[in-house]
């Protein structure tokens, strides 16, 4: 007996898939993308794109070669992605319109994720358009932003996009078959990894680097998105976009590139918004006795139970935090900046006032902002 259909699909499509490995979008392969999203819709799914390729689009129009990529800086990709945004969903609506879909167009940014009113009614906009049949194509706003024009950006917009509409299915479609035990351009031994029940440091050891010229997208930020996604309650499968029919494949539980599990739980709206902002760089490292309160007793961390201090980030901001063995075992919205908690780890909540001369209360984590990953 047949799997039963995902009710909710995110399709990511890198530059490197939509131009199938030359210098302009490949019409064909667009018209296929879209005749195999009409037939998931005719089966009950509702689907949604994240897209790159605006870029592409605009250096295809302006007519900017890719051996000249390398001159091209930020505000110059700018420019191309406000050119060819405009000219990408032109060419999705004409194909999508063959099949009798409507698309709806979505920018976003990483702030519009981390702001929780903001992160409501993305969420709100994205579900009315797939309860009234509608297929939304959301890129980043690259026209706009600068720190989001950078390696793997729409591979974690995917993940974010997954956790916000709560799909049952995230499809990172790329231009090789999956995650490989090594660099398959460059150890021939390397073999095809079909199922990743857990995303270890051997999983993260094996992930390479940048990807290709037209991409800009590598492996490991496909992990780093299978990892957020998984957590958020989705599953999560890397494949080749060349493989014939491969979205209606893997959406009927065809075993086709790397698949990537759902964590057994599934958490609710607020904690996966809570996952979709994580400082990456963080990290909170903590004792046995913390360990035991978060992980056995459901406690907040306090800063008492903190030994030491990485990286840097913002009041806000989803941190990661870590047993002494290295184990991470929660991530949670912090009430203060870094520097603050290297200043009050591993001293009593009735002194933080008197060492910054503020607080924010008695936690650096409250147990409400916080999801354990154990």
């Amino acid at each position: 007996m047949s799997e039963p259909l995902p009710r909710r699909i995110v399709v990511k499509l890198g530059t490197s898939v939509l131009t199938a490995g030359t210098d302009r979008l490949n019409r064909p392969y667009m018209v296929g993308l879209a005749r195999q999203v009409a037939t998931l819709r005719e089966r009950g799914c509702q689907v949604l794109l994240v897209s790159s390729g605006a870029i592409a689009a605009g250096r295809e129009r302006l007519g900017v070669a890719l051996h000249q990529r390398s001159r091209a800086n930020v505000p110059l990709k700018q420019v191309f992605a406000a050119v060819g945004q405009s000219r990408l969903m032109h060419l999705y609506e004409q194909l999508f319109e063959i099949y009798g879909l409507q698309v709806a167009q979505a920018l976003l940014t990483r702030d519009d994720l981390r702001d929780r009113r903001r992160y409501l009614n993305a969420r709100n906009t994205l579900t009315l358009c797939l309860e009234r049949g509608i297929v939304p194509i959301i890129n980043e706003n690259d026209a706009v932003v600068t720190a989001e024009i950078r390696v793997g950006d729409n591979d974690n917009l995917s993940a974010l996009v997954a956790g916000l509409v709560g799909a049952d299915l995230l499809l990172i479609l790329t231009d090789i078959p999956g995650l490989y035990s090594a660099d398959p351009r460059s150890d021939p031994s390397a073999e095809l990894i079909p199922e990743v029940p857990v995303i270890d440091e051997r999983i993260w050891a094996v992930a390479g680097g940048a990807g290709t010229a037209r991409g800009t997208g590598g492996m490991r930020t496909k992990i780093q998105a299978a990892d957020l996604a998984t957590r958020s309650g989705t599953t999560v499968v890397i494949a080749s976009g060349a493989e014939p029919d491969v979205i209606l494949r893997v959406a009927a539980g065809e075993r086709v590139g790397t698949r990537f599990p759902a964590h057994a739980t599934y958490p609710d709206a607020r904690r996966r918004w809570i996952l979709a902002e994580t400082a990456r760089l963080s990290r909170l490292v903590v004792d046995a006795g913390a360990v035991a309160a978060l992980v056995r007793h459901g406690r907040s961390l306090l800063p008492a139970g903190i030994v030491a201090v990485e990286g840097e980030f913002d009041r806000g901001q989803t941190v990661r935090i870590f047993a002494p063995d290295g184990r991470e075992i929660a991530r949670g919205l912090t009430q203060y900046r870094a520097a603050d908690v290297r200043a009050i780890k591993g001293l009593h909540s009735a002194q933080i006032a008197e060492t910054l001369g503020y607080d924010y209360g008695p936690e650096v984590v409250h147990r409400d902002d916080m999801v354990v990953l154990l």
